[in-house]
């Protein structure tokens, strides 16, 4: 199901102040997933999406936040986790713009910040929204510093990279502070079996399920090309690509948090304006080197699916993929970094004949036109990828 395109915030059920915010902030009309989620949650029932970045999903839920809370009582009254510090500050801020005119109180609460700012916040008693990552989220709780009797909402956002960051015992030591009786949202870009556990053991029965589709949210707009090479020529593929597309903003993805710094540097031997990022940087480095990538001072960013997850960044031209991703939604969500709001952009993958489970099951699941490029040695290529309607081939030396 897509939108309906003569679908409107007013006919959602939205309060006038709220409508008001959207207004100024220059939404027009709600994204799929804010037409689907929005009426679902003012109805109180518990929900499952499944939305990547780029979709409106922390409106889908921060606008239902703002209308449920009640701002009169000084308590808090929905709790949101998130997998990262960006994240915090960036659905936090989203957050208290939608409820600007409401009057509604958000705190972010994260490591890599002082946490006696975060607790004197929380002694003056205004808050009633919380965002927060939950290993900061769990210390204020053990401190006693952060008090959850009256949450009505619960949301769940990125929860695969919950999963994968090691965060469920965390999850499930903060739930146990959670009232009974309360509304649990469940947000998450991909739904491995995992994902879909937690739901049945946390959610109300009666919960709904929501899926906006990989090939709906992407990628009419970015060009899509994969290099399949030998291993021995792999970085000498990622030279040629940056030389050839001088782009102000590139993002390269790796599989793990070592490739990253190992690729930077790499990268920075070659002369090339580069830096990586992931989780185990400070918080004051990570804040450094995004500025330096939002402002231009860096040109290209070396980053894990973890570290990018949740980051505002506009204007990235380039997206590539240092080895395929594990499954065909990551990739489409790496590659829906670029080609935003209307613009073009390109998205160029490097795999390796090991690859191949990966590349035909991307070529099978996005439905996407994308174009071959085989420069391996080893040309073996299944049946499946003989399908023209969805991709082309070429070989070149």
């Amino acid at each position: 199901m897509s939108t309906d395109s003569n679908k409107t915030f007013q006919n959602l059920g939205i309060s006038q102040e709220t409508l008001k915010s959207l207004d100024s902030l220059g939404y027009q009309k709600p994204t799929e997933i804010q037409e689907k989620a929005i009426p679902v949650v003012l109805s109180g029932k518990d929900l499952v999406a499944q939305a990547q970045t780029g979709t409106g999903k922390t409106a889908a839920f921060g606008i239902p936040i703002v209308e449920k809370v009640n701002t009169k009582q000084k308590k808090i009254q929905a709790l949101v986790l998130v997998p990262t510090r960006e994240l915090a500050i960036q659905v936090a801020k989203e957050i208290k713009e939608l409820g600007k005119n409401k009057k509604v109180f958000v705190l972010s609460v994260y490591g890599g910040k002082s946490m006696k700012h975060q607790i004197d916040f929380l002694k003056k008693g205004n808050d009633v929204v919380i965002v927060g990552t939950p290993g900061r989220v769990k210390d204020l709780l053990n401190r006693g510093f952060l008090k959850l009797d009256n949450v009505k909402m619960f949301v769940l956002d990125e929860a695969d990279r919950m999963l994968e960051m090691g965060f469920i015992e965390d999850i499930e030591e903060i739930m146990s502070y959670l009232p009974e009786e309360r509304q649990n949202l469940l947000f998450s870009a991909t739904m491995p079996k995992e994902i879909l556990e937690l739901a049945e053991e946390f959610l109300n029965e009666d919960y709904e399920t929501i899926k906006v589709k990989p090939d709906e949210i992407t990628v009419e707009k970015i060009k899509q090309i994969i290099y399949r090479v030998d291993p021995k020529n792999k970085f000498s593929k990622l030279i040629q690509i940056l030389s050839e597309n001088d782009a102000e903003k590139t993002i390269i993805f790796t599989q793990t948090k070592l490739e990253a710094d190992e690729l930077a540097e790499k990268l920075k031997e070659e002369g090339f304006n580069v830096s990586a990022i992931h989780g185990d940087f400070s918080q004051k480095k990570r804040e450094t080197v995004l500025h330096n990538f939002r402002t231009g001072k860096l040109k290209i960013l070396v980053a894990t699916d973890v570290a990018a997850r949740g980051l505002d960044i506009k204007g990235v031209e380039l997206v590539i993929n240092y080895g395929l991703p594990r499954d065909a939604e990551s990739y489409i969500h790496r590659i829906g970094r670029t080609g935003r709001a209307g613009k073009e952009g390109t998205a160029i993958s490097i795999a390796t004949p090991s690859e191949d489970k990966s590349l035909e099951n991307i070529l099978k699941k996005t439905k996407a036109n994308i174009e071959v490029i085989n420069e391996a040695t080893e040309k073996r290529l299944s049946k499946s990828n003989s399908e023209k309607s969805r991709r082309s081939y070429s070989s070149r030396r």
